[in-house]
């Protein structure tokens, strides 16, 4: 079956990594390996595009492009990946009703406490009249569900949990041994890390949290080292702040390439990322498939990713003292960091495995796509 793909907030080769940015492009390679063909038929950021005249002349290119393309493409399904009020779907609906083919939406997210400011309205609004017209919605965020069945019926609504390809991210021995050598790690030091794209935010208070739970465990526990994965415009303050609260104890590889993370993963004793405000959080899921206890908040989305007490230990959100807690808990108890390691590889094969979850997603675009009923 042919899909056009269009994914406004962030294209597929977009220079950023993200969660996001993972899963469309983990959905994209996934129907075209089930033997669909999918192809981004434009690659427009519609990105806070409706306040200046430029955005609004660039939606407009972007249509003018990708309305040829997808009439010589003939798309049998119109998906979108992830239209929001920061970066709405301005394409999909339009040529998708010219086509006369269904409109999809994945991971559509509905606020309306966006409706009631000046600047996020307009967005609010191109946003909902989007999703609206979706002959369905395909959402991997419990959280969003709610807000979605405010405005659509359930009938047009499907969760798919997030997931992620197990084999890309194994526990190996071997690679441990030799990333632990390539950073000047000892064999046996107690090894933590944590990784994400360092920009201002959420991402950058995380690290800041994490800072202040391993001050209060360097109190009891001299003998870590954090390792730090990731690059971004805070980094440079962020290697400050850590020289002053770890002095000596705070590794920063810079950014390392997805496909290499297994090695770091498997090299480290505990995956420890708060996770403020993430709406998921796929890191968790990659460490845990390579074996990797995680520590994070209990809040935000990281409960789907993370299965408290069984895959890791989630604390509520404090000073940092019950992070600290959790962290010298699992230092000091090898057994526990094996069966948690163990749980979470299960918890990713069986519960968040892409294979799977991409496998129920195709069957019911090709549902769509032969005119099945909305309510089949």
């Amino acid at each position: 079956m042919r899909i056009a793909l269009y994914c406004p907030n962030k294209p597929l080769n977009h220079p950023h990594p993200s969660g996001d940015l993972v899963i469309a492009q983990g959905i994209h390679l996934a129907l075209n390996r089930l033997g669909h063909d999918c192809r981004e038929i434009v690659r427009f950021r519609s990105r806070w595009f409706w306040k200046d005249g430029s955005g609004w002349a660039g939606a407009a290119r972007a249509w003018l492009q990708a309305w040829p393309a997808a009439h010589a493409f003939k798309p049998q399904i119109w998906m979108t990946y992830h239209t929001y009020y920061k970066s709405p779907d301005v394409i999909g609906p339009w040529i998708s009703r010219l086509l006369r083919i269904p409109y999809v939406i994945f991971q559509p997210m509905y606020a309306t406490r966006r409706r009631r400011s000046a600047s996020t309205s307009p967005g609010f609004r191109l946003n909902r009249w989007a999703i609206l017209r979706a002959h369905h919605v395909f959402s991997n965020n419990l959280r969003d569900l709610e807000a979605l069945r405010r405005i659509l019926p359930e009938h047009r609504i499907t969760y798919l949990p997030p997931g992620i390809w197990p084999e890309q991210f194994p526990m190996s021995p071997e690679a441990a041994h030799e990333a632990r050598q390539q950073f000047g790690i000892p064999p046996r030091r107690f090894l933590i890390l944590t990784a994400a794209r360092w920009r201002e935010g959420v991402k950058t208070e995380s690290f800041l949290y994490l800072l202040k739970a391993l001050a209060k465990l360097r109190e009891d526990l001299q003998s870590f080292t954090l390792l730090v994965i990731g690059d971004g415009p805070m980094e440079p303050l962020l290697r400050k702040r850590a020289a002053m609260e770890l002095p000596g104890q705070a590794v920063f590889a810079g950014r390392i390439p997805r496909e290499s993370m297994y090695r770091l993963y498997s090299a480290a004793d505990v995956f420890a990322f708060p996770g403020i405000g993430e709406s998921l959080g796929m890191v968790f899921l990659e460490a845990q498939s390579c074996g990797l206890p995680v520590v994070a908040l209990a809040a935000a989305g990281v409960p789907q990713v993370v299965v408290d007490g069984a895959t890791g230990i989630l604390v509520p959100p404090d000073d940092g003292h019950a992070m600290a807690r959790a962290l010298r808990l699992l230092a000091a108890d090898p057994a526990l960091r094996r069966m948690m390691g163990q749980g979470g590889a299960r918890f990713v094969r069986e519960e968040r495995n892409l294979h799977r979850n991409t496998l129920q997603l195709s069957q019911k675009l090709v549902g769509l796509a032969e005119g099945i009923p909305r309510g089949a």
